[in-house]
């Protein structure tokens, strides 16, 4: 079993916590964007309260440990592993009250590339502790704005995470997925789960929009968040996020595995 001493060593050895790969100009940017309301920052969360940048910096600092300091513009960001850990645990704490009450659980994701596995293995253990994964919408089209203009991605699952591909990728292809932070992959899901009276998830688990649009809907939802991912962190404060976790969302996907055995351990869902 991974002690939190040896998490918190492996968070600041990985960069997933520390000094990160994200940049402050990134992340003031991001405070920005979300100040003004802009989709690409609120990923499907409409909030309740007014949150300027100052607001934001200060929530950011608090939540995530980045400076609260308006006048530190560059450099990399600052992640407090301390505080990774406790969210780690709150999260792991979530997973073990779903695993009890076997409640169904869709698990999606806007960063396949990096964390995929780390996904596919919370689904793994919950399916196995008697959760009902959910695949809802799979092969469905979903029309999203890019810096190209909207394209057409198809709605997959991969080990019963959700991912959308890129136009022409196809469903069960062999390409990981796309990047992206949308809330509508999400809407499309728990709309095809709900027609005809289906089985809605009573957690969602994933990042970016996954988590901000289920939240938005009054769907339990958690997951890891950068320090440019204002959206989560403001969800979790207005209480529609019930675990908002700080970590950089984008380093190399097998670095994510000891964080899954640390979650999965705490929950007593270890296979």
């Amino acid at each position: 079993m991974l002690s939190t001493g040896a998490l918190r060593a492996h968070l600041l050895a990985a960069r997933l916590a520390g000094p990160v790969a994200t940049t402050r100009e990134d992340s003031l940017r991001s405070y920005r964007l979300f100040a003004a309301r802009d989709p690409r920052a609120t990923l499907g969360l409409d909030p309740e309260q007014e949150w300027d940048e100052r607001a934001l910096l200060g929530l950011m600092a608090r939540r995530c440990g980045v400076s609260a300091d308006p006048t530190h513009v560059d450099g990399p960001d600052v992640i407090d592993p301390r505080r990774t850990v406790e969210a780690l645990d709150a999260f792991a704490e979530r997973l073990a009250e779903a695993a009890r009450r076997r409640w169904p659980v869709l698990i999606g994701t806007g960063h396949p590339h990096r964390l995929l596995g780390f996904y596919a293995g919370l689904a793994d253990a919950l399916s196995a502790a008697g959760c009902p994964v959910l695949t809802p919408a799979q092969g469905r089209s979903v029309d999203m704005v890019t810096g190209f203009g909207v394209r057409t991605y198809q709605l997959d699952y991969v080990r019963g995470v959700a991912l959308v591909r890129e136009p022409g990728g196809g469903v069960g292809g062999g390409a990981p997925g796309a990047h992206t932070h949308s809330p509508l992959p999400v809407r499309v899901a728990l709309e095809a789960a709900a027609r005809g009276g289906g089985v809605l998830p009573q957690l969602v688990i994933g990042d970016h929009g996954w988590v901000c649009g289920a939240g938005q809907l009054g769907i339990e939802a958690m997951g890891p968040a950068d320090t440019n991912d204002p959206a989560l962190f403001v969800g979790e404060a207005e209480g529609r996020i019930s675990v908002a976790v700080p970590l950089d969302d984008a380093v190399r996907g097998e670095f994510y595995r000891p964080v899954a055995r640390y979650v999965l351990n705490r929950a007593r869902l270890s296979q």
